[in-house]
């Protein structure tokens, strides 16, 4: 095996085209092997993997500079770069992250996991070459669907300004997560179907010297075009064309399912975990889509990340002109939600907590001060949804939390979170966002409100001594934590089910205050600036203890869920122990 051989990119440079195209096929054998085993990025993955070797092959890292998009399309690289052992060796496996990490390899300048910085990113490392006076080539690796963000049409307005060597090598696969949206895609499509001689061609007219390569798993056509641009005098675009998915049949003929996939069958492309019940996903896909079908003001809009409210294919084509795909551009979700708002419409934007923080401004500004009644789905807010730094899902509720005018709400179960979207979609007084519980679908054994106009906590079960407000998806561990101290301490706990992360209900807390000695909050997220730090702040000058159990800002780079809990005190035996100092 050739991959075995590999422990520096200056390696493959001694093999000839026949040697390499059989690298490229172990290459991506490891990665399938690796994928179906303990999951990550698939399809994004398999369709890169000549244009890396030709990266590797041409230029010589770390000398000359990488920036990989997203960067998790990275897998490839990584072996190239001395981390084979971690994609060859089931015991190695979780030696690497998912995604680019300079404390891995110097060949990796940047820890990244958001999309369309690589570009931005270029320029900086270019701008600073010449004004040092140095002369390495500086490469910016970008997708076609990273090109909709709003920074990466930013820094192609600023790059070809540099007048200097930066070579921005555009993988174009033809697709996002789910298919291309906006006019760029077409653009690039034209490009590709005249061989690169249309007429109008974007990146000429920003300044760009542009190269097409059609075939861009054809290693060596990859190899040759990018040995034209080495050491270029000028800003360069490289066009390579992909399939996305390549080398794995269920990945090339359903890209989307394929983007990043659970452990899998190898034969069958079955999910290992299939079958596993209901989901959030579906659950709301399908009301949404009922909403829609019977309300033509009812939109849907997406950044790309339809599946995370499970608009399938399927429910996209059902959905019509009433969904909206913006690309991967969420600011532009936001602001365009805003517009529809404001002419009458009811939007509904959903995307993962690590992304809606890239939208920042345009919630706190085109949003909330204004106050349009547009509604925001928050999914993967949680310990549980994505297991690494660069995507942490808990950092929303401090970001959130502090907007004013926002009402941000956290629903325990599926009928509270429906009554929640179908009231905030149907309210024209302000907006709104739901964080999704992501600790498994659970059912109401109560009647849930059908208005949350005013802040309101639902006192579940009255008590004395100790009083637990338990936020969202961890309301389960406080009613696990209550059923604990009424075993161990024989004190019946009073139960809050908060429902509202922003605002405090002053009436229910002063309730408090009446027979309680301790209150608990417990939160599926980052506690300082937190839900629980409101609480606190509010008691500040009360006579009553209060206990904050949520997450340290010391996020591993890579983690277990149930061990980042236990190393934070969240169960039910860490929680009584330290609120009884025992």
């Amino acid at each position: 095996m050739y991959i075995e051989k590999i422990n520096t990119p200056e390696d493959i440079k001694k093999y000839n085209i026949n040697e390499l195209e059989v690298l490229a096929q172990e290459l991506r054998e490891a990665i399938i092997n690796k994928v179906s085993d303990c999951g990550g990025h698939l399809a994004s993955n398999l369709g890169i993997v000549e244009l890396t070797i030709a990266l590797h092959y041409v230029f010589d890292a770390p000398k000359d500079k990488f920036v990989f998009d997203v960067s998790h399309q990275t897998y490839c690289h990584k072996m190239l770069t001395g981390r084979k052992a971690a994609f060859i060796k089931k015991e190695n496996y979780k030696d690497v992250t998912g995604f680019s990490n300079p404390k891995e390899s110097e060949y990796d300048l940047f820890a990244l996991g958001h999309t369309s910085t690589s570009v931005s990113l270029a320029c900086g490392l270019a701008k600073a070459r010449d004004l040092k006076h140095d002369s390495e080539n500086v490469i910016a690796v970008i997708g076609d669907a990273s090109l909709d963000g709003g920074e990466a049409f930013e820094a192609l307005n600023c790059a070809a300004e540099i007048n200097s060597n930066l070579i921005v090598v555009i993988n174009d696969n033809e697709m996002s997560i789910p298919e291309n949206h906006g006019a760029l895609g077409r653009h690039l499509k034209q490009l590709k179907e005249s061989a690169g001689k249309q007429k109008d061609n974007f990146f000429k007219a920003l300044g760009f010297e542009y190269h097409l390569i059609e075939n861009g798993n054809d290693l060596e056509s990859v190899i040759k075009e990018l040995e034209s641009v080495k050491d270029t005098k000028v800003p360069v675009v490289v066009h390579v064309c992909t399939q996305k998915g390549k080398g794995y049949k269920p990945a090339e003929e359903n890209s989307e399912n394929w983007h990043w996939a659970r452990p899998f069958d190898k034969e069958t492309g079955k999910n290992k975990n299939a079958g596993i019940g209901e989901n959030y996903g579906n659950i709301v896909g399908e009301h949404l889509l009922n909403r829609i079908q019977n309300d033509p003001e009812v939109a849907v809009i997406a950044a790309s990340t339809p599946i995370c409210i499970g608009f399938d294919k399927t429910r996209r084509e059902l959905a019509g002109k009433q969904y909206i795909d913006v690309g991967i551009a969420e600011q532009n979700a936001v602001t365009m939600a805003v517009g529809m708002a404001k002419r009458g419409c009811k939007p509904v934007f959903a995307t993962n907590g690590t992304f809606i923080q890239r939208a920042y401004d345009q919630i706190e500004q085109e949003m909330c001060i204004n106050q349009i009644p547009a509604t925001m789905i928050v999914t993967h807010a949680s310990v549980f949804g994505h297991h690494n730094d660069t995507h942490i899902g808990i950092l929303d509720i401090p970001l959130l939390a502090n907007i004013p005018n926002l009402t941000y709400l956290a629903p325990v179960n599926k009928e509270e979170y429906l009554a929640m979207l179908d009231w905030s979609i149907d309210q024209k007084e302000k907006p709104v966002a739901i964080r999704v519980p992501w600790t498994g679908v659970k059912h109401s054994d109560y009647d849930v409100a059908e208005e949350y106009d005013k802040v309101s906590y639902m006192v579940m079960q009255k008590g004395q001594d100790v009083c637990i407000l338990a936020l969202g998806g961890f309301y389960e561990l406080g009613v696990k934590t209550a059923a604990l101290i009424k075993e161990t301490k024989n004190i019946q706990p009073t139960i809050i089910n908060p429902r509202f992360i922003t605002g405090l209900d002053e009436n229910r807390l002063d309730w408090v205050l009446e027979n309680h000695k301790i209150v608990v909050t417990i939160e599926d997220g980052i506690l300082s600036g937190g839900f629980g730090s409101k609480i606190a702040q509010y008691y500040s000058d009360k006579d009553i203890k209060v206990y904050n159990f949520g997450f340290s800002m010391d996020i591993p780079r890579t983690y277990e869920p149930a061990e980042l809990m236990a190393e934070n005190s969240l169960t039910e035996e860490k929680i009584v122990e330290k609120i009884f100092h025992r």
